[in-house]
């Protein structure tokens, strides 16, 4: 693989990841309530299924997956039903945490749950393991080893998954030291709990 494939699969996947997303929208969210800091544990959630969708379509199931339109729109809705959960709790809850290792309700939030959370909600786009499953093949060379490609692709998209994720992280931990004593502090569960419900809708309305 020449270096100049290797920065073009890099710069279309930093700008798949960066997009705006429900991942990256829930790492903006953990980097308000929580920081950046406790937040290293959701972009572990967000990575460890990430990968693991990269090796379904590296097995070939990605296709299966594609061709199953059962499978697809059950992962698909089990996801938004999550994002709209998670956004009527945000919604719902009280001005956002000044301490970045509380809640909002003032108790601790451990780092599983945090992880988990990041995990179930990645797992929730099913359209990740189509675009893997799309996008792997154009910058593999079928007459090179397919291990040592396939290691350093994953590789690659793992530092920028878990870069992203923790620069949206930085990002929120900005925005609620910016806003914890303005008037607008108090509106930025109900926005960011409006855009997952959102999210979480356009998610399961949207076609395959």
């Amino acid at each position: 693989m020449t270096s100049h494939f290797i920065l073009l699969y890099t710069t279309t996947i930093f700008i798949a990841t960066i997009l705006p997303g429900p991942s990256m929208l829930l790492a903006l969210t953990h980097g308000m309530r929580f920081g950046a800091k406790r937040t290293l544990a959701s972009a572990m959630g967000n990575l460890t299924v990430t990968l693991i969708q990269a090796l379904i379509s590296i097995a070939g199931l990605g296709t299966l997956l594609v061709a199953s339109e059962t499978a697809f729109q059950v992962v698909k809705l089990a996801g938004a039903a999550y994002l709209v959960y998670m956004g009527i709790s945000l919604f719902f809850s009280e001005k956002i945490a000044v301490d970045p290792g509380a809640d909002q309700s003032g108790g601790a939030t451990s780092p599983g749950k945090m992880y988990w959370q990041a995990a179930l909600v990645t797992a929730g786009n099913p359209k990740a393991i189509v675009f893997f499953t799309a996008i792997f093949p154009q910058f593999i060379n079928p007459d090179a080893a397919y291990l040592p490609q396939f290691c350093l692709l994953m590789s690659i998209g793992s530092l920028i998954a878990f870069g992203c994720f923790m620069l949206y992280a930085l990002c929120g931990q900005k925005i609620v030291l910016l806003f914890s004593r303005a008037a607008i502090g108090r509106y930025i569960n109900r926005i960011i709990g409006g855009t997952f419900i959102g999210a979480g809708i356009g998610l399961a309305a949207g076609n395959k």
